[in-house]
């Protein structure tokens, strides 16, 4: 079983918000994720990628059982589960603990009893791509472990999300938004220093919204939470770019992670670590110092 000792405030021995940008890696266990499905998906070879990231310099690894992308299939708790703890309590055995250099470990999930069971094993963060919306069970389940939970915007589901993407100023209707989130978070309990949030780049949203976004980006920082922002080889990107191959859009991927990093960015959600870890370094001593 994993460890179930606590990363004091579930993050990096030492580490404050705004020493440095921290890089998370993406660890997909799911057959249908958008650019990386099913390659991961056994254990073991989930082990392989968590330590691969962890030697590129992830500062934490996001572990997700139910791929997000659109037209997804919902493929329910027990399922999400099964995928999930496997890998997880592989991980948590083989890797160095977060105070001997290892990497903290969160899950991609919106359901509490994936959650609870994550947590349980020995898992540190929470990352709800919903913001409490599809489960709100989830947020009393962080409440009780105390640990850090990413809320990001979004709207709908998978099925729906694209067919919501209507907004008259869609920065301002994102804060709002997760200020909404924010207020669920805290009546269940949720302390405000356990809070980040995510603009939700690409869910919910055209090219247009993305790039509003990325360029507003200090407003939304300006409300106090420390900011995770996942471009990683999303569709906007390749749009922009005229790049139809998720796994070719790393430079694209690169230049978001520096504007959002200028922008105030705290945590960056990648597939490619290893190469963005050397982009938040020069980004970091651009803007940090």
């Amino acid at each position: 079983m994993g460890r179930t000792t606590p990363v004091a405030g579930g993050l990096l021995p030492g580490f404050h918000w705004g020493d440095r940008t921290l890089v998370m890696g993406i660890l997909n266990l799911t057959p249908d994720s958008f650019s990386d499905g099913g390659r991961f998906e056994a254990p073991e070879a989930a082990l392989r990628q968590a330590r691969l990231l962890h030697r590129q310099g992830a500062d934490l690894l996001d572990l997700g059982g139910q791929s997000t992308r659109p037209g997804a299939c919902d493929v329910g708790a027990e399922a999400e589960i099964a995928r999930v703890l496997p890998a997880l309590e592989r991980i948590l055995a083989a890797l160095p603990a977060p105070d001997a250099g290892g990497p903290l470990l969160s899950i991609d999930t919106f359901r509490a009893p994936v959650a609870e069971a994550a947590l349980a094993a020995g898992a540190h963060w929470i990352n709800d791509v919903s913001g409490g919306r599809r489960d709100p069970a989830l947020l009393a389940v962080v409440a009780a472990a105390d640990c850090p939970c990413v809320l990001m915007h979004s709207r709908g589901d998978s099925r729906t999300m694209d067919n919501l993407a209507v907004y008259g100023d869609v920065v301002a209707e994102v804060r709002q938004e997760l200020l909404r989130a924010t207020e669920r978070a805290l009546a269940a309990g949720v302390r405000p220093e356990r809070i980040l949030w995510d603009p939700g780049l690409g869910f919910a949203k055209t090219t247009a919204h993305n790039l509003a976004l990325l360029r507003d980006l200090a407003l939304l920082r300006d409300e106090g939470f420390p900011l995770l922002v996942g471009p990683s080889r999303k569709r906007f990107i390749g749009e922009v770019l005229a790049e139809p191959r998720p796994r070719a859009r790393l430079w694209g991927t690169a230049a978001v992670c520096a504007q959002a990093i200028a922008a105030g960015a705290d945590v960056l959600r990648v597939h490619d670590v290893g190469p963005v870890v050397q982009t938040v370094r020069m980004a970091d001593a651009l803007c940090r110092t």
